[in-house]
């Protein structure tokens, strides 16, 4: 099953709510590069589909987290499927249609020449941040619970530029905000690094 067969049955199968599919047929159109974009410029997964895997494997990462004993049990998270989906396969739809191909010269240190190699520049049309723009284009499509808009504008972490004040006390709010940055970095530095390592 490729990444884009994977994506689209966990969306089909799970998130129902109304404006979901109107929201799926704009990431599948030709107006969303989602599919075929990167998740970074050079972080993680800088190329070309990287987004979609990186989408895939917070999903994983995050119902791993949310199955475990202690999670369930003793930190009492539990949520639907359809909200594990949610906040994780569209955490970063900040990042849809903002990478481009660019080049730049680069030495060969074989040669010594100088050629030019491919690489992706960042320029977003719509600068309203990192997980508040990921609410806001999901909003413009489907209502997120409080939770699930709290989870996706926090996915970052005390790694974004906010006061973290303001993280800690989405953190303690929101856990799922808490259990999506978990699955998020897991995703980006344990499985997407060590396959890029490979």
């Amino acid at each position: 099953m490729t990444n884009r067969e994977k994506f689209l049955d966990i969306y089909s199968t799970y998130i129902k709510r109304e404006g979901a599919q109107e929201l799926l047929a704009w990431l599948t159109g030709t107006n969303s590069d989602f599919f075929t974009a990167p998740a970074s410029t050079r972080y993680h997964s800088a190329y070309e589909g990287g987004l979609l895997e990186h989408s895939i494997n917070v999903y994983e990462c995050l119902r791993d987290y949310l199955a475990r004993n202690k999670v369930r049990d003793e930190f009492g998270l539990s949520y639907s499927d359809e909200t594990i989906a949610i906040v994780s396969l569209l955490h970063d739809l900040c990042k849809v249609n903002v990478y481009r191909v660019s080049t730049r010269n680069v030495k060969d240190p074989a040669t010594g020449q100088w050629k030019p190699m491919p690489y992706y520049e960042f320029d977003d049309n719509l600068p309203y941040g990192h997980g508040e723009k990921s609410v806001y284009v999901i909003s413009g499509f489907m209502r997120l619970t409080r939770e699930e808009a709290f989870a996706i504008r926090y996915h970052m972490g005390f790694s974004n530029e906010d006061d973290a004040r303001n993280v800690g006390k989405a953190f303690e709010l929101f856990p799922l905000a808490l259990a999506l940055s978990i699955a998020d970095t897991e995703a980006t530095y344990f499985v997407e690094a060590r396959k890029e390592q490979k």
